[in-house]
């Protein structure tokens, strides 16, 4: 059975492309153009997460989740034009469990996607959660990282950042990007968590392949470099 995401988003070019991209990612989806009609698919299509804008007609983002979390624990993106600490510390209250700034790119909303159906539990059940390189294969469903034929024991966290990274070769990520996009906007640590990470990260990887490796980007942050 597919994993199931709500859209509730009164924007349709934006809520049919994130249809688009996210039943390419196997996922089943359902749209709703307000907030009342959000919380009346909510509890006709059972999601496994909602992807809910903030400023919606008839209920905004803020109700709607308030109404979810009244009976449910089920994960919660809010997506909105508005980026300031404030609307995150609010979302929070009310119950999110992320929080994505328009416009957002596709591939960041889809990680972050993973990233709290893992938390939450809800593994989104998908074949393509399995990225292989010369001698390394990273793999999400089972959790596993094989390095030159054998399986390394790999925290999750440094799993996820490994991933996230290996997923779009060569870009480069801020420390603060992967703080946001790994660990989440509720995570209230500094920069050298990613540091330590990428230092485990790179004590079982480096010197495997000379076709891919963890670069370091001074000043900027890391990229996975595929040459």
């Amino acid at each position: 059975m597919a994993t199931k995401i709500l859209i509730v988003e009164d924007d349709n070019n934006i809520a049919d492309l994130l249809r688009l991209y996210l039943e390419k990612d196997n996922y089943e989806v359902c749209i709703a153009s307000d907030g009342g009609k959000g919380i009346e698919q909510f509890r006709r299509f059972q999601p496994d997460l909602v992807l809910l804008d903030l400023m919606l007609p008839v209920m905004d983002g803020w109700g709607v989740c308030r109404a979810i979390r009244a009976e449910s624990k089920t994960p919660v993106i809010m997506l909105t034009a508005k980026g300031e600490t404030e609307d995150k510390i609010s979302g929070l209250k009310q119950g999110a469990d992320d929080y994505i700034t328009k416009p957002f790119e596709m591939q960041e909303l889809l990680a972050r996607v993973e990233a709290v159906l893992r938390r939450s539990g809800n593994v989104p059940e998908k074949s393509g959660n399995r990225l292989v390189f010369d001698k390394l294969i990273i793999d999400m469903d089972s959790f596993e990282l094989t390095v030159d034929g054998k399986k390394i024991s790999t925290p999750p966290k440094e799993m996820e950042l490994l991933y996230h990274l290996a997923s779009t070769p060569n870009r480069v990520y801020q420390r603060n990007k992967l703080l946001d996009e790994v660990w989440g906007f509720d995570y209230f640590g500094d920069t050298r968590t990613v540091d330590v990470h990428i230092k485990r990260l790179r004590e079982k990887l480096e010197g495997v392949s000379d076709q891919w490796s963890l670069k370091t980007v001074w000043g900027v942050g890391y990229k996975f470099e595929v040459v």
